[in-house]
């Protein structure tokens, strides 16, 4: 069992009336994590499977009445694939309003799950995210030197539960894995005309990994016109397997203001919708690479940690550019991602210049537990 450092976060809630959602990837080990967290709820407990077409039926459109007839007795309830249940928001704020019971949700369709629970659970739950395992995660479960000596290998083949946990099978599991993700989640609840032109946006993402990236683009390549393809990156988002970044810019008047990144939230994922698995030394993306794996692993260490902060690149009209800037509590830190511990670069003097309290940092494999807050 590799213990999930989220776990942590959520016991501490575990305590009060507010409902527990926790959201993320499917096979992102959500159903795992909560019998885990199953040991520190009162008891009795029962549960409930949103894949199971009586569960659907029984929690759609429930009463008070029907709600306190099935739950007698019970001290928590647990509903695993929540999203999958009809008007499950509303479900939710009759259980944690009307009943003295603890509730734990999970959802794998971060579309669906946000959708139907933010209004009515105002005020009224907790939400965490399970992202894939972590960097950190590995090495509190094997050691430091292990996982060290692995990250050739999880840049490739990332770090889905089931994929970490069967070498050799790689490759059939991500392959299958990709295509689940575009074709069972977004297709099962978007109305999408052309799902072959969302995969192909996919795929272009999946190119472009630490580049700026233009919708008009984008859209030339996909046969999309702009506001489309601006929505089917909006629920590849959703769906967990994309995330955004942004440009930082506050002082320089040449700084780009408007552009973003795209990133991947699993190496593996990424590799698999282009079908690219060869080992590093025969690839031209081992930059890219790199890059994206620590983007997520950083996400994944504020995210597990509970910290905020404000996530950024930066880049000039001059071409002149860093990978990263991490704002937090008022305070700048810029980061510069290297493969090569020997290819080090040096800051730009307009950044350092514009701002002159900023720290500043090169992340190699050398220096790479630091940075991830191990």
């Amino acid at each position: 069992m590799i213990k999930r450092h989220i776990s942590k976060l959520i016991n501490r809630t575990l305590g009060d009336r507010k409902v527990v959602i926790i959201a993320g990837p499917r096979q992102a080990g959500k159903t795992t994590l909560l019998s885990v967290l199953e040991e520190y709820l009162p008891k009795p407990i029962i549960r409930f499977n949103g894949d199971e077409v009586d569960t659907r039926t029984r929690l759609a459109n429930p009463s008070v009445n029907s709600l306190t007839s099935d739950l007698t007795g019970a001290k928590a309830v647990v509903i695993d694939e929540a999203q999958r249940i009809e008007n499950i928001g509303l479900t939710l704020k009759l259980l944690t309003d009307n009943l003295p019971i603890k509730v734990l949700a999970s959802g794998s369709s971060a579309f669906e799950l946000a959708n139907r629970i933010n209004e009515p659970l105002t005020g009224r739950k907790w939400e965490y995210q399970l992202l894939p395992i972590s960097y950190g995660e590995m090495v509190a479960h094997t050691s430091p030197l292990e996982e060290h000596q692995q990250l050739t290998q999880r840049l490739v083949f990332g770090y889905y539960p089931e994929v970490v946990t069967s070498a050799g099978r790689e490759i059939p599991l991500l392959r299958e894995l990709a295509g689940s993700y575009l074709y069972k989640d977004i297709l099962t609840w978007e109305r999408i005309n052309k799902p072959e032109r969302l995969e192909k946006l996919a795929q272009a993402l999946a190119f472009q990994v630490g580049q700026e990236v233009s919708y008009t683009e984008l859209g030339q390549l996909c046969g999309l016109d702009n506001e489309t393809v601006e929505r089917y990156l909006l629920l590849l988002e959703r769906a967990y397997i994309v995330y955004r970044l942004t440009t930082f810019s506050r002082n320089l008047r040449n700084e780009l203001k408007k552009t973003r990144k795209v990133y991947f939230y699993d190496n593996g994922l990424r590799n698999a919708l282009i079908n690219q698995f060869a080992p590093l030394n025969l690839r031209s993306d081992v930059g890219a690479l790199w890059e994206n794996f620590l983007m997520t692993e950083r996400l994944k260490y504020l995210n597990n940690s509970g910290q905020y902060a404000n996530r950024f690149f930066w880049r000039t009209h001059a071409q002149q550019e860093i990978d990263y800037i991490e704002e937090s509590d008022g305070e700048l830190h810029a980061y510069e991602f290297k493969w090569n511990p020997q290819g080090r670069k040096k800051f730009p003097k307009s950044f350092l210049q514009a701002y002159p309290h900023a720290k500043t940092d090169v992340v190699t494999p050398e220096n790479v537990t630091t940075f991830l807050g191990l």
